[in-house]
């Protein structure tokens, strides 16, 4: 028994006549299995069964390395991207270098279409300074404009000042 997505090439078709369709897409007619197979090797291509459910099985002349590899291909092509969210913080105090390392790595992530959760944490009394906390925001916000829009603008919760951006 043949599995279903295995596809019988050259000696491996059994059947006494096959309708052959020519490596450039021009019908071939229905011609005995040995003639359609020294065609094929004439051309240096393989006779690949394409239709193998028809009357008679409908086989292909064509470079089998190459249909196999463009079959992988569509089939990893329905592989969709699930968007993440990322997050990073900031404290406001935060080095201007070390924002701008942030800002990198986020931009990597919204180009990985993810989103980004950029959040400014105040510990103890860092929250008297709340506008360093706005100005910290500020810069990565801004940062990250050409790669990604504002999905959730800045806003405080708590010890916190967070906001979300989406990618482009």
């Amino acid at each position: 028994a043949i599995a279903k997505n295995q596809v019988r090439i050259n000696d491996q078709i059994r059947v006494p006549q096959v309708r052959v369709i020519a490596g450039d897409g021009s019908p071939l007619g229905v011609i005995p299995t040995e003639d359609a197979l020294s065609q094929a090797q004439e051309a240096g291509l393989d006779l690949v069964e394409v239709a193998p459910d028809a009357e008679p099985p409908v086989c292909r002349v064509m470079d089998y390395g190459k249909y196999k590899y463009q079959r992988s291909k569509k089939q990893t092509k329905g592989n969709v991207h699930h968007t993440k969210t990322k997050e990073i913080r900031l404290r406001p105090k935060t080095g201007e270098h070390d924002i701008n390392f942030k800002v990198n790595q986020a931009i990597q992530f919204l180009n990985h279409r993810d989103k980004v959760h950029v959040s400014v944490v105040f510990r103890g009394r860092e929250i008297a300074h709340i506008q360093e906390g706005h100005r910290v925001m500020k810069t990565v916000v801004e940062g990250l404009m050409e790669h990604g829009k504002i999905e959730s603008e800045p806003m405080q919760q708590g010890r916190r000042i967070v906001c979300t951006i989406a990618p482009r």
